[in-house]
């Protein structure tokens, strides 16, 4: 039976976690998807202006790859470690890591975001927030699958898949520090996102409505399309 922390501070804090140590191979990108430019800035930069519009969080941690120097301009504000894995699940058990180095304890909350996602919004992680505090296990952002869904074999369509309960997960994801850290352990490096660590520990994670826009830029297509959305956006501003 999975193990909850008897050590739950009174007043747990909320943590953010952004792995930022992915290569973008999809991408099709020169570099690191995370750095190249959007809007007049770097992808993450839009990432980290979100996150600075929400109030509530205690401090933002980054987790770069080994030598990455990229973001040693940014203000003491936030965390930085040059630990990140070979997988995303490795780098976030990395951050995780981390952040008890620097104090958070085992019954804090942390929020983990793809740095990609550089389209949320601090109303959405807020909403994150307000779903999940009160919550035994914890939520993701997720939005309900409008399309109808195809099942694949040797590039034909071998079923229709009923759309009725499915959703597209998406970040942040907020759990509590130390139940988190138990469910990718045992996961191991493969698993895609912490949901999944914590749904093969038995919890069930709770869905919060999050939005379409709240994509990752993953593709070469996706670049122009964030772009627009973000050159489209009076109200976000970007100075970090």
């Amino acid at each position: 039976m999975p193990h909850h922390p008897s050590n739950s501070p009174a007043s747990p804090r909320l943590w953010a976690l952004i792995p930022c140590a992915g290569s973008g191979s999809r991408a099709g990108s020169v570099g690191p998807k995370q750095y190249q430019m959007l809007a007049g800035q770097p992808l993450v930069m839009h990432t980290l202006a979100a996150f600075d519009g929400v109030t509530r969080l205690y401090r933002v941690a980054l987790i770069l790859a080994v030598g990455d120097t990229a973001l040693d301009h940014l203000n003491a504000h936030y965390l930085i470690a040059n630990n990140g894995g070979a997988t995303r699940a490795e780098t976030v058990f990395n951050g995780l890591n981390f952040l008890l180095e620097q104090g958070a304890e085992p019954g804090d909350w942390v929020l983990v975001h793809d740095a990609a996602r550089c389209l949320v919004t601090p109303a959405q992680i807020d909403a994150l927030i307000d779903a999940c505090q009160a919550d035994t296990v914890g939520g993701l952002l997720a939005h309900r699958l409008a399309d109808t869904l195809k099942a694949e074999q040797d590039g034909r369509v071998a079923a229709t898949v009923a759309r009725g309960d499915k959703w597209l997960a998406q970040t942040p994801q907020m759990f509590r520090i130390g139940m988190l850290r138990q469910a990718l352990q045992a996961a191991g490096p493969q698993v895609t996102d912490e949901s999944s660590a914590m749904e093969a520990m038995g919890w069930q994670p709770l869905l919060v409505p999050g939005s379409a826009r709240n994509f990752k830029v993953t593709y070469p297509e996706d670049f122009a399309l964030a772009d627009a959305l973000l050159l489209s956006d009076t109200h976000r501003k970007v100075s970090l």
